[in-house]
């Protein structure tokens, strides 16, 4: 069964209510979809600033898995970015697809031209 890691662009739209990517995440098993503590910390950054966010967040925390950033994660990251250009910008968004592939997680995004240059990462477009 496929387990979905979803990034960040997906997370802010589903915690802004954007109705695209509800309807998608509602025909998913919640206990199959995860955030990673990146997309968590930058969520948590923002949160402060918006309102209906900090609403929505207490949603996320109590129906979604949110996967720590550990040892595995790390040097996953480290050997994704042995056959990579540097793209100081996309430092998060390379952090996340490492995880993903280290734990065989379909990574869901809103921009998956972000990803295309990364082998072996299951990218689900929800564009």
């Amino acid at each position: 069964m496929t387990r979905y890691l979803l990034d960040a662009s997906v997370t802010f739209a589903l915690l802004g209510g954007e109705q695209t990517v509800l309807g998608r995440l509602a025909r998913l098993e919640t206990q199959h979809v995860a955030l990673s503590a990146i997309v968590w910390s930058e969520v948590l950054a923002v949160s402060s600033q918006d309102a209906r966010l900090r609403e929505n967040i207490d949603l996320c925390r109590k129906n979604l898995d949110i996967l720590p950033f550990d040892r595995a994660s790390a040097e996953a990251y480290g050997a994704l970015l042995e056959g990579l250009a540097p793209k100081r910008r996309r430092i998060l968004d390379r952090m996340i697809a490492a995880q993903a592939l280290q734990t065989g997680m379909a990574l869901v995004t809103l921009t998956p031209e972000v990803f295309e240059d990364i082998q072996g990462l299951t990218i689900v477009g929800w564009a």
